[in-house]
């Protein structure tokens, strides 16, 4: 869309809106670095690295009108990319009969989504929250009450050392860095800490601590730095779990939803958890959780154990629906894959020579490119370019993009980032 356009559609939002009482002008709310800033809100992000404005595909503009190419898809959330015409659809004409009720009563889109979700999986049920963290804490409940149910006492989860799993109070205590958990203490308890990827260890930690009733744990760390769990080491996950008698539980906020090549993640190892959670991505940008259960869980949750207000809304469910249906239909869990390994060949075709580069890994479409340095100046880089991407681990680009994503759009990802890198000294 040319520039003039966005231009002419910002101006007219403006306009309407400034018959609204209260608006602020865009001009006038500008923060040091010419973005939108309020102390209004709560200064949990600090200062704002672009304002904005309309997203379209893969692509998205600033109230300026620069274009930006979009490969994090709001961390992992617009598989779709960004204002999708069945996604859109859906939402519109659910606004238009029912947006909301108590789940009370029977929501028709709530349970078609529910079928579809252990269609596609082979889970059994699914209780439906409005973000990963819900759905996590959700996962933590349930252990729980499975630990009870086995007469443990003070029922532990087994959690992984750079894991993250959200940030509330129990998911970040379960996760496994101090930088989301400081200043939060007391944090909770009930939680023990295995090397991720070690198999070795966990029977020395299940002989040194009987409370253990659960693993939980993500197949590809996103925030730990894009670190892939083996297939064989979720297959001998599933094993020590059965002998056991602990549930497996995966993390699968970001990894589920088409973002790896199937539906989800543990699809590639064949095997089935015991729970699963996921969200982003599940309603390409409308939120939406949801923790699934199979086998010894799938009877857990009962009446009076958990709930949620907003949880499996009539409108949330009709974006998740249109997603799946879209992924299916256009088949673009194939496309996740092929977009990933044009990604990985090509960016391991441009850094080959680039003696920083330490590693370049990943599964469909989430890539992770480690440096042998902190490289976060690379975000604000990158944007200068035109190119949205994500520093994580300290010194891991992260690369999200949506699976709808053209080989030529494909191809200028690589060609924007690869020089950004090479000619990267340190931050």
């Amino acid at each position: 869309m040319p520039a003039l356009s966005i231009h002419v559609m910002i101006s007219a939002s403006v306009q309407k809106a400034a018959q609204l009482p209260f608006f602020i002008p865009i001009q006038n709310r500008k923060g040091n670095n010419g973005n939108m800033t309020s102390t209004a809100l709560m200064n949990t992000y600090g200062e704002r690295a672009a304002t904005l404005v309309k997203g379209q595909g893969v692509w998205l503009w600033d109230e300026k009108g620069k274009k930006y190419l979009d490969a994090l898809s709001g961390i992992a959330v617009c598989g779709l990319g960004h204002s999708h015409p069945a996604v859109t659809k859906a939402i519109t004409e659910q606004s238009h009969t029912l947006t909301h009720c108590s789940n009370f009563f029977t929501i028709p889109n709530q349970e078609i989504l529910a079928e579809k979700l252990c269609h596609l999986t082979g889970m059994t049920n699914v209780f439906f929250g409005n973000s990963g963290a819900e759905a996590n804490e959700a996962a933590i409940k349930m252990a729980r009450l499975f630990g009870h149910q086995q007469g443990i006492k003070l029922p532990t989860v087994l959690v992984m050392e750079n894991a993250f799993h959200g940030r509330t109070l129990a998911t970040l205590s379960a996760s496994g860095g101090r930088r989301v958990q400081a200043g939060f203490e007391p944090l909770v308890t009930g939680f023990a800490r295995a090397p991720f990827g070690d198999i070795e260890s966990l029977q020395t930690i299940a002989d040194n601590n009987r409370n253990i009733c659960a693993i939980f744990v993500e197949p590809i760390q996103g925030e730990g730095g894009i670190r892939v769990a083996s297939t064989e080491y979720l297959k001998q996950l599933r094993k020590f779990c059965d002998q056991n008698n602990w549930l497996l539980m995966l993390d699968e906020v970001q990894t589920g939803n088409g973002r790896t090549g199937k539906y989800f993640c543990f699809q590639h190892s064949d095997i089935i958890p015991d729970v699963v959670t996921t969200s982003k991505g599940l309603g390409n940008g409308f939120p939406i959780g949801a923790c699934l259960a199979a086998g010894k869980a799938a009877k857990l949750m009962q009446p009076g154990n958990h709930g949620s207000t907003f949880g499996g809304n009539p409108l949330a469910c009709a974006a998740a629906l249109a997603t799946i249906s879209v992924i299916e239909s256009q088949g673009l869990l194939d496309r996740a894959s092929v977009i990933g390994g044009r990604l990985i060949a090509g960016l391991k075709e441009g850094l080959s020579t680039t003696p920083h580069v330490l590693d370049i890994r990943g599964i469909g479409c989430m890539i992770g490119i480690e440096l042998n340095q902190p490289c976060k100046s690379l975000f604000a880089a990158a944007i200068e370019k035109g190119l949205l991407i994500n520093i994580t681990a300290d010194s891991v680009i992260r690369l999200l993009p949506p699976f709808i994503m053209t080989d030529e759009e494909t191809d200028m990802l690589i060609a924007i980032l690869v020089p950004l890198i090479i000619n990267f000294e340190s931050d």
